[in-house]
């Protein structure tokens, strides 16, 4: 646990490969993206100098993703980081795109929280009572034939039904209960 607490510190040799401390092995951007998509704080150090770099590798790794099309900035608020950087904005930018990005965090690990309390995510919703029921209908229906007995058990009546006593009507029924999901869902 004390190692997820500290950095992982990488470190930038004069050939400008990226050495990561904990394993021993080289790595490249897109693994330190992916230590941080998985939550583990990063610091990238120069090793002749001792210069702290993560700042400028954490820039290279957004810019080669929205290089890939993979936007998430959009341009009018690049544009205004840019500004931002020539104006007395400079100041007060970081202060806010840092309160941003943790009411964001905070918001989601709410709606997170949210979800996991509820006894599943779609319960809320009108009508789930009715679909859920229909569902289990529909699944009763189409493994009734396919029900298996404990040993020295009864068999379910419903089991050993034929399948050509009431066959037809069966297939109508599920052909119903089908085309009333279908709307349901259409509905929704």
């Amino acid at each position: 646990m004390a190692d997820e607490q500290k950095p992982l510190l990488i470190k930038r040799y004069a050939s400008r490969r990226l050495y990561n401390t904990e394993t021993s092995d080289y790595v490249t951007l897109e693994d330190i993206a992916a230590f941080i998509r998985a939550g583990r704080e990063v610091q990238i150090i120069d090793l002749k100098t001792g210069d702290d770099l993560t700042r400028q590798y954490l820039l290279q790794i957004i810019a080669e993703h929205e290089s890939r099309g993979e936007s998430v900035l959009p341009v009018d608020v690049l544009t205004d980081l840019v500004r931002s950087y020539a104006t007395s904005a400079q100041s007060v930018v970081p202060q806010f795109l840092a309160a941003s990005f943790e009411m964001l965090r905070d918001g989601q690990s709410k709606l997170v929280e949210q979800f996991s309390q509820m006894p599943h995510p779609m319960a809320s919703m009108p009508g789930f009572d009715a679909l859920q029921r229909q569902q289990q209908a529909f699944l009763k229906t189409m493994m009734g034939g396919f029900k298996t007995t404990q040993p020295g058990a009864e068999p379910d009546e419903d089991a050993v039904k034929p399948a050509a006593k009431g066959g037809s009507d069966d297939i109508a029924a599920m052909k119903k209960q089908l085309a009333e999901l279908q709307a349901k869902l259409s509905k929704l």
